[in-house]
């Protein structure tokens, strides 16, 4: 492998730092630089995660020909390296952060990045954070990653502070901070019982345990499991969420929608490599450690985590709690795919994970332009020779009161998109699509394929309930998101009463719209999708490539 190619995997994680040190180092007066350091820093992010991907196919047979590819920091074997790895899984969920990241980068660009110093710079620790969990192969730098996202998550929930924000980020810390613990009493636990914290040694170390030994593996990974839980939003450690995110501002609470999805990696990534019989090596025929440690839990978890937020969508009324218990279902919805531990439901639960994703985002920051609607408009100022109004009548944007100056800055008034209530209901309709599973676009098609996989279990298997039941709370979740969006959408669209036809800029309508347009792309590109994400949950059911990767790696062969 080239020099060029080899040093590739670490390049995630330590240019958002660089970039974000930069960003600290230059001052508000130089503005434009730090928004084009920050700009230039995600942008590579994102090339660099598809160039990652790609080595991972069949296109570069001669880079990583099994797929998996290892970069040991300094060379050091196991179980002392820190090592990175890039297969199709952390491939592909590299590039979902970078698209996220990119959309909320610049929807922050029209207003929210000027509330506060340091939007730029605490986005770009996140996105390190978020790739480093992605991209690391032990236990105790995964904790170090998920604790810089989370120190970066704080800051960024508080930005721009207000009493809303502060009540919500100081359940979201505390939370977050007890999940952080059960995670660093799990790795300690592990460590002390096989000697070794790097994932990919960790199988071999584990066959070898003793039965009282194993006993306290399993009790470790238990609390690790809780911990990866309590990050992804799983019932009954979720509370916190819909009340954190609709506190965000807009292009913060779009960037969060990555961030539950971060603890479903974590579980499907130890899960396939410490509840796999065939990583872990067999005794007599027996499995080493129970198969359903990180399986027939997740099951019951995702059922009621799933119940959990179709009574929260119901009882919504406000639209970004209503989308922040939408995140919690499609965490219910993956967790309740994982326990049932069915192989041909795992294709189309990613890429399930992907469209939800895109869509939760999409429809954050689509909720900080609706919430115009609702305010009492303003004094008209002049308008400026770019802007395009409407209708007479102009809009306080976040609360920020102007006075009716005869030039109004370009952020407070922006440049009118025509048409743009049309543009904004337009949007509306596609997230509603989206978030429900509705048809025809790319939700429809992941909770289709899940249910036909759950159908044909349950008709392989008539006395199991558990498909059965599956298939009954997605389809009541995504009718109770169907009626309680359209309740809130005949609200916002429909009714007049004290709203005014807001003014869009590019900077906000278009993340959104690129947002949707990667979800019908999805959608319309299905089939190569699908089965390059079969390929995907092959990988993790058979995790004997990784292992081999990592451990000759780290031996330097």
């Amino acid at each position: 492998m080239s020099p060029w190619f080899q040093h590739l995997p670490v390049v995630p994680v330590v240019l958002p730092l660089i970039a974000a040190a930069t960003i600290l180092l230059l001052t508000e007066r130089t503005r434009s630089l730090r928004i084009a350091v920050g700009f230039f820093s995600i942008v590579v992010q994102l090339l660099v995660a598809i160039e990652l991907l790609a080595l991972t196919t069949e296109a570069f047979p001669d880079i990583w020909p099994q797929g998996v590819g290892a970069y040991a920091l300094g060379g050091w074997p196991a179980p002392f390296g820190i090592v990175l790895v890039i297969d199709r899984l952390a491939g592909l969920m590299l590039i979902l952060t970078a698209v996220v990241g990119l959309a909320a980068f610049f929807n922050a660009l029209a207003y929210q990045d000027r509330v506060g110093p340091h939007f730029h710079a605490l986005l770009q620790f996140l996105l390190m954070g978020v790739n480093g969990a992605f991209l690391t192969g032990d236990l105790f730098n995964l904790f170090v990653f998920f604790e810089i996202l989370l120190a970066a998550s704080y800051g960024l929930l508080l930005h721009g502070s207000n009493a809303q924000r502060v009540r919500s980020g100081l359940h979201y810390i505390v939370v977050n901070l007890v999940g952080s613990l059960l995670f660093l009493v799990g790795v300690a636990l592990i460590y002390g019982v096989t000697g070794t914290l790097n994932m990919a040694d960790l199988p071999a170390r584990a066959a070898g345990l003793s039965v009282a030994d194993r006993a306290l593996f399993d009790t470790a990974a238990a609390i690790l499991g809780v911990a990866f839980l309590t990050k992804a939003g799983g019932w009954p450690l979720n509370f916190w969420l819909p009340g954190t995110y609709a506190a965000a501002s807009a292009s913060v609470a779009a960037a969060f929608a990555i961030l539950t999805k971060v603890g479903i990696y974590a579980l499907l990534r130890l899960g396939s490599l410490i509840g796999s019989a065939d990583a872990l090596g067999q005794a007599g025929g027996t499995a080493l450690l129970r198969p359903d440690l990180f399986h027939g839990g997740l099951y019951y978890v995702g059922i009621a985590t799933m119940g959990f937020g179709i009574f929260g969508i119901l009882a919504a009324q406000q639209l970004a709690r209503l989308v922040g218990y939408s995140v919690i279902v499609s965490s219910g919805l993956l967790l309740t795919v994982m326990g049932l531990d069915h192989a041909p439901l795992l294709a189309p639960a990613l890429f399930y994970l992907v469209g939800s994703v895109l869509a939760t985002s999409a429809f954050f920051m689509l909720i900080g332009m609706t919430e115009r609607a609702w305010r009492v408009p303003a004094p008209q100022p002049a308008a400026p020779a770019d802007a395009l109004p409407l209708v007479a009548g102009d809009y306080v944007p976040f609360g920020v009161r102007h006075s009716p100056a005869p030039h109004a800055p370009d952020d407070a008034v922006g440049v009118a998109i025509p048409a743009a209530k049309a543009f904004m209901g337009l949007m509306f309709a596609f997230c509603v699509l989206l978030v429900t599973g509705s048809p025809p676009l790319s939700g429809f098609v992941a909770k289709f394929a899940i249910l036909s996989g759950a159908i044909r279990l349950a008709s392989a298997a008539p006395s199991t309930p558990a498909p059965w039941l599956l298939v009954i709370v997605t389809i009541a979740a995504g009718l109770a998101s169907l009626i309680a969006l359209t309740r809130i959408g005949m609200r916002l669209f429909w009714s007049v009463t004290g709203r005014n036809t807001p003014r869009l800029r590019m900077l906000e309508a278009g993340p959104v719209a690129m947002l949707v347009l990667l979800c019908i792309a999805l959608t319309a590109a299905a089939g190569p999708a699908m089965g390059f994400l079969e390929d995907t949950a092959g990988s993790l059911r058979a995790p004997r490539v990784y292992v081999d990767t990592v451990l000759a790696a780290e031996d330097g062969t």
